[in-house]
């Protein structure tokens, strides 16, 4: 691979014809950079690929995310990490890494976040240095500035496959069970409520959407999300909201109370969430009770119970209610948890399925129907085993019973 330093170079070189760059083509500034690149590969006699990826580097420096866009183009790169203009890490298959190459500058790192944040119209300054965006093709994006970064610039880009994992793909990598799977399905078309919970990089999005492609096609959808990630393919009756960052005077924000409220007057047979993080929790719960069966949402915690606990301190945010009541809403309001967990040998799967029974001596008592038992470890470190029923029976089955479905 060619040292960084060829690769600054040949980039400055360019840019002392930057106006007139400005004024070219794609196509005419490709051939401007080819000639160059090819100009350099007789004097040095490099390889055709080294060639290849040289023009491709130089090329995106000037037309697209510079040192990023390759990482964006490589489908096995899961995860981008940028702690600063010089540190960059990536992950692949679970695996976290180094890249070898850096921005040419902290400016230029700046730039392109701003390229990336203004596609999706957000503001990101000194005066808001946090914001969360998406690039065209779905990947998520959280970015930091200075001074709440003290290295430099922050970007984290979560990105999604090209095209969405369904439930078989979860079946065949050991994420979940086929008889778990069609449990499931079944659950989703009678209109449970089901919560996701689970930590950082757990599956949790992906999870969420493979269970919304269960969601009948004649049904009407509402997805809310902070940045719109979902890939709901098969529901032709889909509205898709996103909420809004206030603008520079502290104005127009739209946040997910805001759109969880507007969706009740939309006529929707769901409501899907993508993560209630706060005071949004209260009117997640609240359009569970009131009709809207059916809704799915995730949240982070660390196990179950966690969860149960956080919805709680949630709710505490949004409205000063007993305990006992909040207590009641949730149980009232969610059917069905169920927690992935990211295992020790970095794979996802689902490892707690729990059926939310009423309040009992003051707490949310849980049914656990499938749990995930480990059976040892192979040599090559990968876990052995599978999401085994604990024997309880589902029971509340009224759902069930009223959309005709026997389980």
């Amino acid at each position: 691979m060619l040292d960084d330093q060829v690769v600054k170079q040949l980039i400055n070189d360019l840019r002392s014809d930057l106006d007139f760059m400005h004024s070219t083509t794609n196509d005419e500034l490709l051939s401007i950079v080819e000639d160059r690149v090819f100009l350099y590969a007789q004097e040095n006699s490099i390889k055709s690929k080294e060639i290849k990826w040289l023009v491709d580097r130089i090329y995106h420096s000037f037309r697209g995310l510079d040192v990023l866009q390759p990482l964006i183009d490589d489908k096995s790169i899961t995860e981008i990490m940028i702690n600063n203009h010089r540190e960059i890490f990536i992950e692949r298959n679970g695996k976290v890494t180094p890249f070898p190459f850096e921005f040419e500058s902290q400016e230029k790192l700046e730039d392109i976040i701003q390229n990336i944040v203004a596609r999706v119209n957000r503001v990101v300054n000194e005066s808001s240095p946090i914001v969360d965006a998406r690039l065209p093709d779905g990947s998520r994006v959280n970015v930091v500035l200075p001074p709440i970064a003290l290295k430099g610039p922050v970007m984290t880009i979560r990105k999604f496959p090209e095209k969405p994992l369904t439930i078989q793909d979860l079946i065949r990598i050991g994420s979940i069970t086929d008889e778990v799977a069609r449990f499931l399905e079944k659950l989703v078309i009678a209109k449970f409520n089901i919560f996701i919970s689970g930590g950082t990089g757990s599956g949790k999005t992906t999870f969420l959407n493979v269970l919304s492609n269960f969601v009948p096609k004649h049904e009407r959808i509402i997805t809310i999300e902070d940045s719109a990630e979902l890939q709901i393919k098969q529901v032709p009756n889909l509205v898709t909201l996103e909420t809004r960052n206030a603008n520079t005077e502290g104005k127009g924000e739209i946040s997910i109370r805001d759109l969880i409220r507007t969706s009740l007057r939309m006529r929707p047979d769901r409501i899907i969430v993508g993560e209630v993080r706060g005071a949004e929790a209260l009117d997640m719960l609240q359009a569970m009770n009131t009709g809207h069966d059916g809704s799915l949402s995730t949240g982070h915690a660390n196990s179950t119970k966690d969860m149960l606990s956080r919805l709680e301190t949630m709710v505490l945010s949004a409205a000063n209610l007993p305990v006992q009541v909040i207590r009641k809403q949730i149980s009232s309001a969610v059917d069905i948890m169920i927690h992935l967990s990211r295992l020790r040998d970095h794979t996802r799967k689902v490892v707690e399925i729990s059926e939310v029974l009423d309040v009992e001596n003051g707490e949310v008592t849980l049914n656990p129907l499938y749990e995930f038992v480990e059976d040892g470890e192979a040599r090559d470190g990968k876990i052995i085993g599978s999401l085994k029923p604990t024997g309880n029976e589902l029971q509340n089955q009224l759902k069930l019973k009223l959309a005709g479905i026997h389980i």
